[in-house]
């Protein structure tokens, strides 16, 4: 019995390989017409890889943007604070931020772990007020992780820094802020008397968000406490080394401080503007994959029709000769099937090769919205990308010719072979 089995196994392979070389011979009797289709599928394939590579990108840049101007990899603060501790920081202090930094560390050897102290108030020029929305924070380790924070007039918060702040573009542009220039910040403690200190304006930045820009005042750690009459912070801000990191030291610092009453958020879940965004553009791409889809079939539905109806005597003979109905509906299929599979190959590699030579040339962007900082946008080579447009290109090519196939399979052999004179 298992020599009977391997002995059928072998009849299959051989059978299957012998479709598979006369369909491929099939495919090359008429180049014109198949270089025609190649070139259509290549180019729906080539069209996905490049807008896919570009969409990918813009991931990318948006959140490194967000992580390293705004909210860092992860936040670690009370469970309360994420729910309503931006409307009352000094409710959801933290006492012992020192104890968390050392958490971080045991989690992620080389991650930088910065203390924040977040509070609102008042900012007075010497002739009006503004609402602010401010941080205290860390200059020699905010430093390190602000690398998508521009200057644009002074210089960033230092070490040695006492009563120095930061003020963003629109606030500073609201209240004719400059370098040199000093302002009043009144803001509550958390006892609720009011409490004002003086600052020297050392600096105007600029991060991705706009509308972060126009209330953003930053100020040492130091000169927070002292304004809030507190010696804790709301937050402790992680910055990994990669990224791609995130989600697995999330998980280690969640097991370590969910018993300690702390909770740990990552970049994603702090910025729902970045999440919108990926469900716009996967929609958008998703329109543009249906598109390619049946932009493909149409074209090999086209050609794979003109070639059955030329071939009809032919198959009318081999029918004819013993083969049966299904042979012919797999010659048939396995031929849309090659064809695929060439035409998505050809145009893996020319979606590759645009993407990298666009990716070394750059493409200058202007900027998204709520932004007013452009950027140079690459086209990203993602595995997964390539993978899927090469599916769609062979996908759509196998359907497109399902109903020739049946077609030609099911039509009588007499009507078959009188088109063959």
């Amino acid at each position: 019995m298992p020599f009977a089995t391997a002995a059928s196994a072998r009849r299959a392979i051989g059978g299957a390989t012998a479709l598979a070389a006369l369909a491929f011979r099939n495919v090359l009797r008429h180049r014109s017409r198949t270089a025609m289709v190649l070139a259509a599928i290549a180019f729906g394939v080539a069209a996905l890889i490049v807008t896919g590579g570009f969409v990918q990108d813009i991931y990318l840049k948006l959140a490194e943007a967000l992580i390293r101007s705004q909210s860092g990899h992860l936040q670690i603060a009370r469970a309360s604070y994420f729910a309503e501790g931006s409307r009352s920081p000094e409710k959801n202090l933290l006492r012992d931020p020192a104890d968390i930094s050392a958490a971080v560390t045991r989690s992620a050897p080389g991650a930088a772990a910065m203390t924040r102290l977040g509070f609102s108030g008042l900012l007075n020029n010497g002739r009006t007020d503004f609402p602010i929305v401010g941080e205290g924070v860390e200059p020699a380790r905010e430093a390190a992780g602000a690398s998508h924070v521009k200057m644009l007039a002074g210089r960033t918060l230092a070490p040695d820094d006492r009563f120095a702040m930061v003020v963003g573009q629109g606030l500073a542009e609201a209240l004719r802020l400059a370098p040199g220039d000093r302002a009043n910040l009144v803001a509550s403690s958390i006892d609720g008397a009011m409490n004002t200190l003086d600052f020297e304006i050392v600096g105007v930045s600029q991060s991705f968000s706009k509308d972060y820009d126009a209330r953003a005042v930053k100020v040492p750690l130091a000169a927070a406490q002292e304004l809030l009459d507190t010696t804790g912070g709301n937050v402790v801000v992680v910055m990994l080394p990669e990224t791609r990191e995130t989600q697995r030291v999330a998980a280690a610092l969640a097991a370590d401080l969910s018993k300690q009453g702390l909770a740990v958020r990552d970049w994603e879940e702090l910025n729902d503007f970045y999440r919108g965004t990926v469900d716009l553009y996967d929609r958008q791409f998703l329109v543009l994959r249906l598109i390619v889809l049946v932009m493909v079939m149409l074209a090999v539905a086209n050609a794979v029709n003109m070639t059955v109806f030329e071939r009809a005597g032919e198959f009318g003979t081999v029918r004819a000769l013993g083969r049966r109905s299904r042979q012919v509906f797999a010659l048939v299929i396995t031929e849309t099937i090659i064809l695929g599979g060439l035409g998505a190959f050809l145009g893996v590699v020319a979606g590759v090769l645009v993407a990298a030579v666009a990716s070394t040339i750059g493409i200058p962007m202007p900027p998204p919205p709520n932004s007013e900082l452009g950027y140079t946008a690459q086209i990203a080579i993602v595995p997964s990308v390539v993978a899927g447009a090469f599916a769609v290109g062979v996908v759509a090519t196998a359907l497109a010719g399902i109903l020739p196939a049946l077609r030609v399979a099911r039509m009588p052999v007499v009507e078959a072979l009188r088109q063959a004179t």
